[in-house]
C-alpha cells in the first residue's frame, strides 16, 4: 500500500494518506483569542481535509493541544458549532506548551477517505 504526502517540507508533510486514512500534521490557527485560533485551525483542517477527499464527516480521531487549560470552555463553544452532530471523532484534550506564546491551539487529525 502506498503513502502519499503532499505539503512536505525538510521536517513535515501536512497530509499523509495510507490507503483510505489521512493524517493531518497539528495546525494552529490565526487570530489573538481562543476562539479565534480555534475557528482558523478548523477552516485550515477542512481545506486540507477536501484536498486529500475527506471531510469533518469522517473524522475518526482528533487531539487536541492548549497551552492553557482554562481556556477548555472557549475552545469547545467553537469545536461544538463545527463537528457534526452524530459524527463527534474520539478524541482527546490536554495542555503542553506549544511552539511559540502566541499559539493557543494545535488541533492534529486523523480521517478515513470519503468512500
Amino acid at each position: 500500500m502506498t503513502i502519499a504526502r503532499s505539503h512536505t517540507t525538510q521536517r513535515m508533510s501536512q497530509i499523509v494518506r495510507h490507503g483510505d486514512t489521512i493524517y493531518l500534521a497539528g495546525q494552529v490557527g490565526d487570530g489573538v483569542s481562543v476562539a479565534d485560533q480555534t475557528r482558523s485551525c478548523l477552516n485550515k483542517v477542512d481545506a486540507l481535509l477536501a484536498e486529500a477527499g475527506s471531510d469533518r464527516d469522517h473524522l475518526l480521531q482528533v487531539i487536541i493541544w492548549m497551552a492553557d487549560m482554562a481556556d477548555f470552555h472557549e475552545m469547545n463553544a467553537v469545536w461544538d458549532d463545527w463537528v457534526p452532530a452524530g459524527q463527534a471523532p474520539a478524541r482527546a484534550t490536554g495542555e503542553a506548551r506549544l511552539a511559540t506564546l502566541q499559539f493557543k491551539v494545535e488541533i492534529i487529525v486523523i480521517a478515513a477517505a470519503k468512500s
